[in-house]
């Protein structure tokens, strides 16, 4: 995928506008008017940016547990702005969804699985006690602040957590969760100092403490790689396997079946800017690493299928690869500076791009470039997703009309 077709000057150019999102998107072809825009007032969403970058994650269990009633961990130290700004985003108010749209493993899902929104940074200050009245439909908003992750209830009025899990070594960083893991081990939460740990949603809704419960334990004090963990997914339809991607630019692919830590033995990576994929000399985890680039690993996401994993970096590009075979298959820079952000359609043609360059790119599978970009951002983009819920009105009724929905995530309003 390349943007030659781009003219770099088009985009620097025109009419400067004072402040709010710009009604078009440029393509090679010429411009798009956006029908309508939905959008909140800057003042609806009290974080400061920069004290903590928060993902938020939806996770469907089918069938609801019963928390745990306890008074010692009743009191959960988050924000009203978290709490205002999960619930508008995320289906309060008038229940719309407005970036609830991708899966927690960055693949598009449909209602009876799990969404994921962009960053949003925030601190945390108040105490308050939740509200333990639900109506048993059992979707659950999963979100980071600082070194807990809080559990909400999404069917409940006020969204307040019912649930913190709390870590003493680390800031959790990423979490992602799998609707239909097999053997109750559905949540993954990356860490900060690069530890990975797998979890059963439902155990940690029946305990009444604040730490992790029947936890599997991967790359344990960083025994395998001790950078930051950027990203973790598990692999659709891929029985219990997920990946990590770390700072320094590798990722990892571990079985949740087998142990959590042990020697992998992986070769040493003789040029770091190649791309390389090593398997381990012994039957543990991690199965295999694969070195991506020279530099951080901003994002990862895989397609709906599993077949293909995208990833975006610090030095700017977007690559996507056959997960199975292990090959690079395409991919394309950024405007400027690095990118950020990624996500698939639901149909596996498109992936939408979001970095440093304050653009929305929208890459095509099929042509393997850019086929259109999104201005209007004041700042770096740092969450895009698909709408999975919506669907586009067929204007003539004489065949389907394929129309995405998308909407992005900006670090400051």
């Amino acid at each position: 995928m390349m943007n030659a077709s781009s003219n770099p000057n088009s985009i620097m150019s025109t009419t400067q506008q004072a402040s709010g999102l710009k009604t078009y998107f440029k393509t090679p072809e010429g411009r798009y008017k956006l029908k309508y825009e939905k959008t909140h007032p800057s003042g609806l969403l009290h974080y400061n940016l920069g004290k903590s970058v928060t993902q938020v994650t939806l996770a469907h269990l089918k069938d609801k547990p019963v928390h745990a009633m306890s008074s010692s961990s009743s009191s959960i130290g988050i924000s009203s702005g978290v709490k205002s700004a999960a619930a508008k985003f995320l289906g309060g108010g008038n229940g719309s969804r407005a970036l609830s749209f991708v899966g927690g493993n960055g693949s598009s899902k449909s209602s009876s699985g799990v969404s994921k929104v962009g960053s949003l940074g925030t601190s945390y200050t108040n105490s308050y006690t939740p509200n333990l009245n639900f109506d048993g439909k059992g979707t659950y908003l999963i979100f980071n602040v600082g070194d807990a992750i809080f559990i909400s209830d999404l069917n409940s009025q006020d969204k307040d957590p019912i649930k913190s899990i709390h870590f003493s070594n680390s800031n959790p960083v990423s979490h992602a969760f799998d609707s239909d893991a097999k053997d109750g081990h559905d949540l993954l939460i990356g860490l900060n100092c690069g530890d990975v740990y797998s979890v059963s949603l439902r155990q940690q809704l029946q305990d009444g403490g604040k730490k992790l419960v029947g936890a599997q334990h991967y790359n344990k004090d960083g025994c395998v790689n001790n950078s930051r963990c950027t990203g973790i997914a598990w692999v659709p339809n891929g029985d219990g396997i997920f990946v990590v991607a770390h700072a320094d630019g590798n990722m990892y692919v571990y079985e949740k079946s087998k142990e959590g830590s042990g020697d992998p033995s992986f070769p040493v990576i003789k040029d770091q800017t190649q791309f390389s994929v090593s398997h381990a000399r012994y039957s543990k985890n991690p199965i295999s690493r694969w070195h991506i680039c020279q530099g951080s690993i901003n994002s990862i996401a895989f397609s709906s299928d599993g077949g293909y994993i995208a990833t975006v970096g610090r030095d700017g590009y977007l690559r996507v690869f056959d997960f199975k075979t292990e090959q690079l298959i395409c991919g394309g820079k950024s405007y400027y500076g690095a990118l950020l952000c990624c996500t698939w359609s639901m149909d596996g043609k498109y992936i939408l791009t979001g970095g440093e360059d304050d653009l929305v790119q929208v890459w095509s599978m099929e042509e393997r470039k850019i086929v259109a970009w999104g201005e209007g951002h004041n700042s770096w983009v740092s969450g895009v997703a698909f709408d999975s819920y919506w669907s586009a009105p067929n204007t003539d009724g004489t065949g389907e009309s394929i129309v995405y929905r998308f909407g992005s995530v900006g670090q400051v309003s």
